[in-house]
């Protein structure tokens, strides 16, 4: 399975009964709640069933049951510095016995918590055949909330988790050669998408922009995201002080919020906070900017690099995750090596200061994202879902029988 996944598309026509079991889920705003939202749409428009499991979100939060999709509701608690968000509780016993019930085909597992490691732990006891999805670099977040010395830790109990699927699953090629390297044995690419018809240059408010204080030929230059240490958020305000040397009437827009966002507004009350925006109202926020900055250097795709292009903005990155397939230097943004943080401040400067430069790259920004569909990719999915389903019944021997047990 080390080897590349080959499969046509138009083999993965067999109707899937697939459990998706996630720790985060929209309307929770992150990238992985969006990400595996889309999924969820995307298998249930192409006929696949889905059965969701997923913490409860609050005490109001009930179960939704539509053509295809069957949720189940599991218990919660806050995760620490992220309070919106809750830890699924291990939940072994009533998943095995849920998929004893009615069997999915395949266990598509989101999220390393413990509810991940319960729907891991129930499906090999089934012998159902899992997938799991790496999405969040935990082990670098560490360092940058005083526990540095949890890296190693992590990373092996991470290694552990993604060892016990048939597959574990990455956005990038860059990340599965990361894996591979640190011993996940068995990983496929399947990248991440982007509602182009959602994110698109002419969401463009004047009016939007008049609120911010900025007129037709003000700079606006743009941060969206969780607003967090591990998003390296000082190294955009330094090449916005940068940027203001040359250009005094720019404004930084922060779109967001996190733990972050007292201290840095108090110390810059100057600064645009837009707070948490979904919808269309996000994609204005967007496409109304000039240029965007994406400082962090922890991500494992990050989709907001995407959404900056598919709404024209330049992108102003360090070389790798979703910026390393995307973004080409002075063509459609400008790629730093990733920590150079020199190179990252004098590019936002350039940038920002050189108005054409900045409206030659942003009629090339939208059409470097135009293959990014969210039906290809859900595609690509389930090309990985089949092979992984066929590899797992033709090894069904192994178990006993076809959905015989085995040891945990």
């Amino acid at each position: 399975m080390d080897t590349p996944l080959v499969m046509h598309l138009g083999t993965a026509e067999r109707q899937l009964r697939v459990a998706v079991v996630t720790e985060t889920y929209p309307p929770e705003v992150n990238g992985v709640a969006m990400t595996t939202g889309r999924v969820v749409d995307g298998l249930l428009r192409l006929g696949h069933q889905v059965q969701l499991v997923r913490p409860r979100q609050g005490q109001d939060d009930r179960p939704t049951s539509a053509q295809g999709l069957e949720e189940v509701l599991s218990r919660g608690m806050p995760i620490p510095r992220y309070n919106q968000l809750k830890l699924g509780l291990p939940a072994r016993s009533a998943l095995q016995r849920l998929w004893s019930l009615r069997r999915p085909d395949v266990v598509q597992v989101v999220t390393e918590g413990p509810l991940g490691w319960s729907a891991v732990a129930a499906a090999r006891k089934l012998c159902l055949p899992v997938i799991t999805e790496f999405h969040t670099n935990f082990h670098r977040y560490s360092g940058y909330y005083g526990v540095g010395w949890l890296k190693q830790p992590v990373a092996a109990w991470l290694r552990r988790f993604h060892n016990k699927g048939e597959v574990c699953l990455v956005p990038t090629p860059e990340l599965a050669a990361e894996l591979r390297a640190r011993g996940v044995r068995r990983v496929e690419v399947v990248a991440r998408g982007v509602d182009t018809g959602l994110f698109h240059p002419a969401r463009r408010s004047t009016a939007l922009r008049r609120a911010w204080g900025a007129g037709d030929d003000t700079v606006v230059v743009a941060v969206v995201g969780r607003m967090a240490p591990e998003k390296n958020l000082a190294l955009a305000v330094r090449a916005f002080d940068a940027l203001c040397a040359v250009q005094p009437d720019a404004r930084l827009l922060f779109v967001g919020d996190g733990p972050a966002r007292a201290a840095l507004e108090a110390a810059r009350p100057e600064f645009i906070y837009a707070g948490m925006r979904g919808g269309e109202d996000l994609a204005a926020h967007y496409a109304s900017a000039d240029l965007f900055l994406f400082p962090s250097t922890t991500e494992t795709f990050g989709n907001v690099t995407t959404e900056a292009l598919a709404s024209g903005l330049p992108v102003v990155s360090f070389n790798y995750a979703a910026a390393a397939q995307r973004v080409r230097s002075d063509d459609n943004g400008w790629l730093v090596p990733l920590g150079d943080e020199a190179g990252f401040i004098q590019a936002a400067q350039r940038l920002g200061a050189d108005a054409a430069l900045r409206r030659r790259l942003a009629t090339r920004a939208r059409a470097s994202v135009a293959d990014a569909d969210w039906d290809g990719i859900v595609r690509r999915l389930l090309a990985v879902m089949n092979e992984v389903i066929a590899a797992h019944e033709a090894r069904q021997t192994h178990c006993g029988r076809l959905g015989g047990p085995r040891t945990a």
